[in-house]
């Protein structure tokens, strides 16, 4: 055993400090892994737990969002390191580890699998066990043939080397243990954290304010999320002109690369005065209380938290294939429509038919409960206890 193990298991009694988790993100740049990491520390630090945040730089507009957040730097923020920051973390992430001495790393997400693979390689034995929370769909379908063997190959390695693997929802279990190749006892299914309890309350509270309010003409969708290649928001825009009427409306909430691609397709299309793109909001009460239905138009995602939001919103969803939970999340339809990844004229005709669909409210809000911080701040913390245990 060397040094760092031993200060870590050796040298104290189990149960002579709390457990210490040690997080690790890029930045404060919004994002659905980010913010649900963000709330479970939070969570974590209320009830005890000692919490630790690593971040490899202060960049990002959710750090208004968490003011009391208590939180380290990796290395220095006056060297520029956005365009390199996986790396980053991989060069600087193990003297932080040595420092704080975790009992647990949690990562948070898919993004950051290789920087908790590459903590495995470079620290040993002396690298404490890792929860890794799987956030996006792993058959990635998306991708192009020649990649795949390589990107199932590296799923296999990420199955092998990090000890536990926890899925967002119930379908993920079995598409975890399919393709990491991992054995069930290594997986857990904890539904994802994007809520909670008082969001779900607030979110209710402006629906039945906007019902009181005077209406305005037309239809009004919504869509969440970085203005990114995997939302595909290019597809959204393309089903919505063939279906939209002269006072239906479209606003795409988020920020990104994609954006000038966007403005220009709009343009392109004559849909300047129908399609907003205002960039990162926050909270998004006004916009979910006003729509008609969230689209949902990506490529791939995992349990996306922008559909929880809905829910609790007394909203309806529109959404492609691009999750094995997606049905589940849905209700098996109950609370929205699903059409395949890619399909603008199916996606058409699925804005079309939403207006149709016997939906209820109370429902959906309460299936939105499963997806409460409250709930899953307990099960991660009883994962890593368990873990750190063993």
């Amino acid at each position: 055993m060397n040094a760092l193990s031993a200060a870590r298991t050796g040298d104290r009694p189990a149960g002579t400090r709390p457990l210490r988790i040690l997080t690790f993100l890029h930045s404060f740049e919004p994002g659905g892994v980010e913010r649900v990491a963000l709330r479970l520390h939070e969570a974590w630090r209320t009830q005890g737990v000692d919490a630790r945040l690593v971040l490899g730089r202060t960049a990002g507009a959710m750090k208004r969002e968490w003011p009391g957040l208590g939180f380290e730097i990796l290395g220095s923020e006056r060297i520029p390191s956005a365009h390199w920051e996986t790396l980053w973390m991989i060069f600087h992430l193990p003297r932080a580890i040595r420092r704080i001495r975790p009992d647990v790393l949690f990562c948070a997400g898919n993004s950051y699998t290789v920087v908790a693979v590459a903590m495995r390689l470079l620290l040993g034995k002396a690298c404490p066990p890792v929860v890794a929370k799987i956030s996006n769909d792993l058959a990635r379908a998306d991708l192009p043939a020649p990649a795949r063997p390589f990107y199932r190959l590296w799923l296999r390695i990420q199955g092998r080397m990090l000890q536990r693997l926890v899925g967002m929802a119930p379908p993920m279990r079995a598409e975890i243990g399919t393709l990491m190749r991992a054995e069930d006892a290594r997986i857990a299914v904890i539904d994802d954290p994007s809520l909670a309890e008082a969001d779900i309350q607030r979110l209710a509270a402006a629906r039945e304010a906007a019902k009181a309010a005077p209406r305005r003409p037309g239809r009004h969708f919504l869509a969440i999320g970085r203005l990114a290649a995997q939302k595909n928001f290019g597809l959204l825009i393309d089903a919505f002109a063939r279906m939209a009427g002269p006072d239906d409306r479209l606003a795409i909430i988020g920020e990104g690369s994609a954006r000038r691609a966007l403005e220009a397709q709009i343009a392109q299309a004559g849909l300047g005065a129908k399609v907003r793109l205002p960039g990162h909001l926050s909270p998004l009460d006004a916009e979910l209380a006003i729509a008609d239905a969230l689209i949902l138009s990506s490529e791939y995602e995992g349990v996306p938290a922008v559909v929880a939001e809905a829910l609790a919103a007394g909203l309806p969803v529109v959404s492609t294939r691009c999750s094995v939970s997606m049905e589940d999340m849905l209700g098996g339809g109950r609370f929205g429509l699903l059409v395949p990844v890619g399909d603008a004229a199916a996606l058409a005709q699925a804005m079309e038919d939403i207006a149709t669909l016997k939906f209820d409210e109370s429902a959906a809000r309460e299936q939105s409960r499963r997806f409460t911080v409250e709930i899953a701040s307990h099960g991660y913390r009883a994962l890593m206890e368990d873990l750190a245990r063993a």
